[in-house]
């Protein structure tokens, strides 16, 4: 069974039912239960057409939860006309479904929680650690979104700033992630820049592209995480990187800095280093205080006492790291890291201990625990 493929065409499908009638969370369900048909089915017995199928299937299910349910009785005149079975309409629906997800009487955190969930492919788990809070919380909150827009029209799209949270979302959990959405965001960003001429959005496409361009690096051919500062740099695409410089530098020019280009901004200048001692420190935690001013993220606060440790030294690093939470995702990473430069192995072994075990994937779990034991040994 291809879980690619189902993930892949989940949208488009989602998108034909909505055209014919459906209304999202109807339609969302309805797909769901014709991906689960299919899981069933096609190994056995695989269809010619799988969109073509899906759609049938879906179209099937919602038709079924329609007339079973009494308070939409009003809806049977639309849908009794069941679709034949054949190719489908080839369209791409994704990019519009983010917008329609992102609708005014949700709230952009609700809304961004709904479309990564219903379009993005991701699991409620996944949402609930990109947003800092218990998986339970984050069922609930999807949960009452899904009924708030049950009943809407979606005729009223939501604005570029929550669709482009959802799209950068999307990307760290392909990149970072268990799910390999990476290349789907920046091929929905790069429709999106194309439609509008907008400053963040192309900030952001510079800061997919940028961080995509040093993806085969990352891991090794057995799937170890490799560091940022280990990594061949002759195996970054030089291509990408040309291109997400000169997308940010038009960004840039506009004046209208956003916290993507400023991202994007500490990216080149990794980019832009030939070897890992001559990234320009001073200039990166310049840029993270640019950031802090557009969002006072405790993120960007993690990830700026990494800069200033490279920048002024291990123990400016660790001042910097010491009015933030310690149950910050990376947090207990971060400490070990600037406690060994700073020549405190045993205390360094024991966040690596307790980062490994806080780790949200595999291969950042395996590199975490090879930290402790080559400080323990």
């Amino acid at each position: 069974m291809d879980e690619a493929l189902l993930r892949s065409l989940t949208p488009a499908v989602i998108g034909v039912l909505v055209r014919r009638g459906a209304d999202f969370a109807a339609a969302e369900d309805a797909v769901q239960d014709a991906l689960v048909e299919a899981v069933r089915v096609w190994p056995d017995d695989p269809p010619r057409d799988a969109k073509g199928w899906l759609v049938t299937a879906a179209w099937r299910k919602f038709l079924d939860a329609t007339r079973a349910d009494t308070a939409r009785r009003r809806r049977e005149d639309v849908v009794d006309a069941e679709p034949e079975p054949g190719p489908a309409q080839d369209a791409d629906d994704t990019l519009r479904l983010y917008f329609l997800c992102a609708h005014p009487s949700l709230t952009p955190s609700s809304a961004v929680a709904l479309t990564l969930r219903a379009v993005g492919g991701l699991t409620t788990r996944q949402i609930a650690q990109a947003y800092l809070v218990p998986e339970a919380t984050m069922a609930q909150r999807i949960s009452r979104a899904k009924k708030t827009v049950g009943d809407v029209r979606f005729d009223q799209p939501g604005d570029v700033a929550t669709v482009l949270r959802v799209l950068y979302l999307v990307f760290n959990e392909g990149y970072s992630g268990d799910v390999d959405l990476a290349a789907e965001a920046v091929r929905l960003t790069r429709q999106l820049a194309a439609a509008i001429d907008h400053p963040e959005v192309a900030g952001l496409l510079a800061l997919m592209l940028l961080h995509h361009a040093r993806r085969a690096s990352r891991t090794t051919d057995d799937g170890k995480l490799v560091p940022l500062a280990d990594q061949d740099r002759g195996k970054w695409d030089t291509t990408l990187i040309a291109e997400g410089v000169e997308i940010l530098q038009a960004a840039l020019a506009l004046d209208r800095l956003g916290e993507f280009q400023a991202q994007a901004a500490i990216a080149a200048l990794h980019a832009d280093a030939p070897r890992a001692e001559e990234t320009d420190w001073v200039q990166i935690v310049e840029w993270y205080d640019e950031l802090l001013k557009l969002t006072d993220s405790p993120v960007v606060r993690l990830n700026r006492a990494v800069a200033v440790g490279e920048a002024d030294g291990p123990r400016a690093g660790l001042a910097a790291l010491a009015g933030l939470d310690g149950t910050l995702p990376r947090y207990s990473a971060v400490a070990a890291y600037l406690h060994e430069r700073d020549g405190d192995r045993q205390t360094a072994a024991r966040f690596y201990v307790e980062a490994s075990q806080k780790a949200s994937n595999l291969a950042e779990r395996e590199y975490l625990t090879r930290q402790a034991a080559r400080l323990n040994n």
